[in-house]
């Protein structure tokens, strides 16, 4: 499994994040970092990812994803920092 950083901005009025979030959350190991990024850990690929999470957002919605090497550095995520430091 590798690690995937997710980014993204709702640009849509009456934004839902229930639907994006709940599709994160499948991947099973993940984290949300900032108010609009997450980590997850899995064997699919970015494009999987993105794919995947599109079906989730509006058209004119920003989406990002890229897998993480490991090496990462960070201050006051809204996650657990030992945990995210475990699972990178």
């Amino acid at each position: 499994m590798s690690s995937k950083i997710i980014s993204y901005d709702l640009c849509a009025p009456g934004r839902n994040y229930d639907e994006l979030y709940k599709a994160i959350k499948a991947y099973g190991t993940w984290a949300h970092i900032t108010e609009s990024t997450w980590f997850i850990k899995t064997d699919s690929s970015c494009v999987e990812v993105r794919d995947k999470l599109m079906s989730c957002l509006d058209k004119n919605d920003r989406l990002f994803v890229g897998e993480l090497t490991g090496v990462a550095a960070w201050s006051n995520a809204l996650c657990d920092n030992s945990y995210l430091k475990q699972n990178l």
